[in-house]
């Protein structure tokens, strides 16, 4: 063999021997990782923060004879322009061959109470010309979403019209949807806080006075006070709906909308980039801290957030307590046998259990046996009424602690096991005890470890949907967990959850294309919300790290 070739091959055998290629397959296979990670965020991203940016309106003029799929007659289509996509159908050539596909352009045309649908598409060879209407207005309402026109008149309380040509128009406009505004909170307020601790206490009072005449005289005050709540409702719903705005459609239709169902307005054509920047913090901020509405495709998803957020805390201060002790017990106290092999492959084959397995169990045991058990002996007065008896965020947060328990029980071994063995026998020489040892050299040691598997239960829980479907999560919660009511926390409530959220509007919702954009500004606020999560349970591991320092750390 020549010289040159057998220096070759001795090169190859050393880099295969020190594992030079597995090292690049290794590095290759993370930055596949990286680049999907990356590429699946920068869908959600570019799908989901445009959500809340205003766009412009146009108006998208046929060409003659082209059917309007909107409203028979009309020659233009007016609307938010949503995407462009090819279609299959090919254009062909003055010789017969293709010159490319067709495309088609989906717009968003709203007033789905006029229209039917909120979407229309078109194909481009069809458009003639595409214009900026400058008087349009975009109308976001309480009911049927968004409704683009133009302003005729208002109608004032007192039964007069005030011409959308007027000096005064925008300012009357302003002027009566912040007191419709006004007047919405007060409504809420009455009906979903005042009249609803009536009821509670009228509840209570049925439950447990059992047809007394003290209760029977208690709720009839109490329900003499619920009808002057009731009348005052409804003053202010009569109030609400005194003054209306009178616009046109694009197509010509001549509607009413009571101004006290306008949510917001904006001259969409007309906004500059300070004022549609100004816009978009608004429409965020409304996105987070509003109740969902129309099926959850329209309004905020603050009740989600919040029952997010319990959720995943009740989860934290359920698990590492459970997870914390069976480690400590398994590592430091049990006799390393069979038995204790046994346990350890059971925990860890916990971990590998689909998490619809721990909803049917949640079910099963945490809602029918335990909370049935509480019913029976704490809340018989209600019955056949459940109160813990059904789902709820108690036993939601302890599913999900039970399907997390082994990161955290096989992360706090791993911890206590890193500790040095001359800590361990320092302070068994000092004359400490063995408990006293595990209690203040050795737990304090671990607490990095221990939150590493708390950051790892936490990102599992806050993301799963399967097993919560079982256990509490509803599409639409009347209340929320914590709230100013007596005793504040409320662990039988059913809840909203992020998760289930998106699966509600990606595959439920009656509108699955108005429903799209909610799903991918869901889907970021979940990450964001288990990043935030994770991120302080790291700032609060690495400030423990470094108080604790050693030289196993």
């Amino acid at each position: 063999m020549a010289a040159g070739a057998r220096d070759k091959l001795d090169l190859t055998r050393t880099h295969a021997a020190v594992g030079e290629p597995f090292v690049w397959l290794t590095a290759m296979g993370l930055s596949l990782g990286l680049l999907m990670v990356a590429g699946l965020l920068g869908i959600i991203v570019s799908n989901g923060v445009p959500v809340f940016w205003p766009d412009r309106v146009y108006d998208l003029h046929l060409k003659p004879g082209v059917k309007n799929p909107v409203a028979a007659g009309a020659d233009s289509i007016t609307g938010e322009i949503v995407q462009r996509r090819e279609k299959r159908i090919p254009v062909l050539g003055p010789d017969g061959a293709k010159i490319a596909d067709q495309t088609e352009v989906q717009v968003f045309v709203g007033n789905k109470d006029a229209y039917g649908s909120a979407f229309a598409f078109v194909n481009n060879a069809d458009v003639a010309s595409i214009t900026e209407p400058p008087g349009i207005y975009r109308l976001e309402r309480l009911e049927y979403g968004i409704a683009f026109g133009y302003p005729v008149s208002i109608t004032l309380p007192g039964g007069q019209s005030l011409p959308a040509g007027s000096p005064e128009f925008s300012k009357t406009l302003d002027r009566l949807a912040a007191e419709s505004e006004k007047q919405r909170l007060e409504i809420e307020e009455i009906e979903k806080h005042e009249i609803g601790r009536l009821n509670a206490r009228i509840k209570d009072l049925r439950a447990k006075g059992r047809g007394s005449a003290e209760s029977l005289a208690a709720i009839a005050a109490l329900d003499a006070e619920y009808q002057i709540l009731a009348a005052k409702a409804r003053e202010l719903r009569t109030a609400k709906a005194a003054s209306a705005l009178v616009y046109k459609t694009p197509t010509g239709v001549e509607r009413t909308l009571p101004i006290g169902d306008l949510v917001s307005y904006s001259l969409p054509n007309q906004l500059g980039f300070f004022e549609r920047a100004a816009l978009c913090a608004r429409n965020v901020w409304n996105f987070l801290a509003l109740d969902p509405r129309e099926a959850n495709t329209e309004g905020g998803i603050f009740p989600a957030i919040f029952g997010t957020f319990v959720m995943t805390l009740l989860m934290s201060i359920a698990v590492v307590p459970f997870g914390v002790v069976a480690a400590i017990y398994l590592r430091e106290y049990a006799r390393q046998g069979l038995a204790v092999r046994s346990v350890r492959i059971a925990v860890n084959n916990l971990a590998g259990v689909p998490s619809i397995v721990f909803g049917v169990f949640g079910l099963g045991f945490f809602v029918y046996f335990v909370g049935g058990s509480l019913d029976q002996l704490l809340f018989s007065d209600y019955l056949p009424t459940p109160t813990f008896g059904t789902g709820g965020i108690l036993w939601a947060s302890a599913t999900l602690a039970l399907m997390t328990v082994p990161v955290v029980i096989v992360a706090t071994e791993e911890a206590l096991a890193a500790v040095p063995r001359g800590m361990r026998e320092g302070s068994l020489s000092c004359g400490a005890s063995k408990w006293q040892t595990i209690q203040r050299i050795i737990l304090p040691a671990s607490i990095p470890g221990i939150l590493t598997g708390l950051i790892l239960a936490m990102a599992r829980g806050a993301g799963e949907v399967a097993p919560l479907m079982l256990v509490g999560v509803v599409k639409l919660a009347p209340s929320l967990p914590l709230d100013t009511e007596f005793p504040f926390v409320h662990l039988e409530r059913k809840f909203m959850h992020l998760g289930f959220h998106i699966y509600d509007l990606g595959f439920q919702s009656p509108d699955s294309e108005a429903a799209k954009p909610m799903v991918f500004a869901t889907t970021l606020l979940l990450i964001l919300l288990v990043v935030v999560l994770n991120l302080a349970a790291i700032l609060i591991r690495e400030k423990l790290r470094k108080k604790y320092a050693t030289g196993a750390f």
